[in-house]
């Protein structure tokens, strides 16, 4: 499974990006999806979760109220609704894929977002 983010980019603080996550060729009803992040000089974050029926989602405590993950109608895209953004938000944003059959994770090549102050 190749996962393609796209939507990262520069903004000031409080402003707002949407980040979406899909893979040609694929759906995702059997797979659990997720955000995670990375700043420069830190390990990788869990950012926000959705799960395969789109009933449920996970966030961290920072981005609560802020970040919104979702599961597109056509099952072939996830989106990261990002708002009131801050400086501490900055990193590069890593899309995941589970494979809830044989518990295998995919990753995507990450998107850069950067918030300015």
């Amino acid at each position: 499974v190749h996962l393609v983010e796209s939507g990262g980019g520069s903004v000031q603080a409080g402003g707002s990006l949407r980040l979406s996550c899909s893979a040609p060729g694929y759906t995702f009803n059997d797979y659990a999806m997720a955000w995670f992040r990375q700043a420069p000089g830190k390990d990788r974050e869990f950012v926000a979760a959705i799960s395969f029926d789109g009933s449920s989602t996970f966030y961290v405590d920072s981005v609560k109220g802020r970040f919104t993950i979702s599961r597109q109608e056509d099952k072939n895209t996830i989106r990261l609704q990002m708002n009131n953004l801050k400086p501490n938000d900055t990193a590069v944003y890593y899309c995941r894929a589970t494979d809830l059959h044989v518990r295998r994770d995919y990753w995507g090549q990450g998107t850069q977002v950067t918030v300015s102050s």
